[in-house]
């Protein structure tokens, strides 16, 4: 059932909201640069490596624990497990911006910290299934980078609108899974993209930061 805590968590993960990710792309803006991610297929590809087996796994697994965790300890780990200067700054800036917003708007002192430990902290209160928190994170999270690829691979809206819908499936089974397992479960094997957003440090022409 909608509740108004789901709609205030869709109003925190909506591009409307001031924590700048449309300026992140997560190493994509170098993979489109290179033509490895160059159409819907290669775009839907690469976005299910990066939920299932990269940055997508880990935040999720990371939120669930983060939202009745320590979460001192949590963001020191998920700084460490960073694969590079950019993903660092990616997921600081974008995690520092919504609790400086969520704190602002709702009086509760929020630190800042890695964004999925500052979104887990910040919807604590809201009560929410930590499988709903999860799913309508990584949600979002898809939704930023296909419209990143709308505009520079170039895709089409519907296509790029296909991809997503076509991620749905996939995002509810990493909500749901993520959202019992245990910190030991944590870890990458998203070797090219992780390689994308090193080398996007050092390209030349740059819309994105990351």
């Amino acid at each position: 059932m909608l509740t108004p805590a789901h709609l205030t968590l869709v109003q925190w993960l909506s591009p409307a909201f001031p924590t700048g990710a449309f300026a992140y792309s997560h190493g994509l803006e170098h993979e489109i640069a290179t033509g490895a991610v160059r159409d819907a297929n290669s775009l839907e590809q690469w976005l299910t490596n990066i939920l299932r087996f990269g940055a997508g796994w880990q935040d999720a697994v990371l939120l669930a624990h983060a939202l009745t965790g320590d979460c001192e300890v949590l963001d020191d780990l998920a700084r460490a497990l960073q694969p590079c200067a950019e993903r660092l700054q990616e997921g600081l800036e974008q995690g520092s911006a919504l609790a400086r917003t969520v704190a602002a708007i709702t009086g509760r002192p929020l630190p800042p910290r890695m964004l999925p430990i500052a979104l887990g902290e910040a919807a604590s209160a809201l009560d929410l299934p930590a499988k709903d928190v999860i799913a309508l994170y990584l949600q979002g999270f898809a939704g930023n980078l296909v419209t990143i690829a709308i505009r520079h691979v170039p895709l089409g809206q519907t296509e790029g609108q296909a991809v997503l819908h076509h991620l749905a499936p996939l995002i509810h089974t990493l909500a749901n899974d993520a959202a019992t397992a245990p910190l030991n479960t944590l870890g990458t094997c998203a070797l090219a993209g992780d390689l994308a957003a090193l080398r996007h440090a050092t390209q030349e022409v740059r819309i994105f930061r990351t």
